[in-house]
């Protein structure tokens, strides 16, 4: 089993959107796969609940209110969704479980300056596990000046953005029925699904 925590202090940062395509990869590769959502709204329940069963299978559970000791043996992958403003001993515990940690950020002034000190206190956490660390550019062209900026924000913390997922409507209407952009019909969401490779090679290497 192997396990890859999303976090973001900032809420609308795209957590439940990475988290919720990335378990459709997974299902849809044959994986056994399990999507934790540690957030009390329970987006990412919400979004199984939508799901159609004829769809490859995904298993799913709320764990907001409990601290996780030890994730389901029975899974090859755990995909854990957590809520904004994760910090503390919860961040710390959570960060211990993961075997690789996705950080999705949107290239905002604002944005920014949520996520600073938490990627400060991830250094601190994963001393020695710096390479299981990653960050996901949201909605963003990796051409465009906001990459740019978002490239420069991110040099002092030696993070690397292992993928740009663009601004598009495909992740919304998706999401409604329960989708991910890796769900049938493909040829639907041929450039979302180019976009997210680096991402997938990150987590298998």
């Amino acid at each position: 089993m192997r396990s890859v925590l999303i976090a973001n202090p900032k809420g609308g940062a795209g957590k439940t959107t990475l988290a919720t395509n990335l378990t459709g990869y997974f299902a849809n590769a044959g994986h056994k796969v399990t999507l934790c959502d540690l957030d009390r709204q329970q987006s990412s329940l919400r979004w199984m609940a939508f799901r159609d069963a004829a769809m490859p299978p995904v298993n799913g559970y709320f764990a907001g209110n409990q601290m996780l000791v030890s994730l389901p043996k029975e899974a090859d992958w755990v995909v854990l969704d957590a809520p904004a403003g994760l910090q503390g001993y919860k961040l710390t515990d959570y960060l211990r479980l993961a075997d690789k940690v996705l950080i999705p950020v949107v290239p905002s002034v604002f944005d920014m300056a949520a996520t600073e000190d938490f990627l400060g206190s991830l250094r601190q956490d994963l001393r020695g596990r710096r390479a299981a660390v990653g960050i996901v550019a949201m909605r963003v062209d990796p051409r465009t000046r906001a990459a740019g900026m978002l490239e420069t924000f991110l040099q002092h913390f030696d993070l690397p953005i292992v993928c740009y997922i663009r601004n598009t409507q495909n992740y919304v209407n998706a999401a409604a029925g329960g989708l991910s952009v890796f769900d049938p019909p493909h040829s639907r969401h041929r450039r979302d699904v180019e976009q997210w490779k680096p991402l997938l090679q990150w987590l298998d290497d």
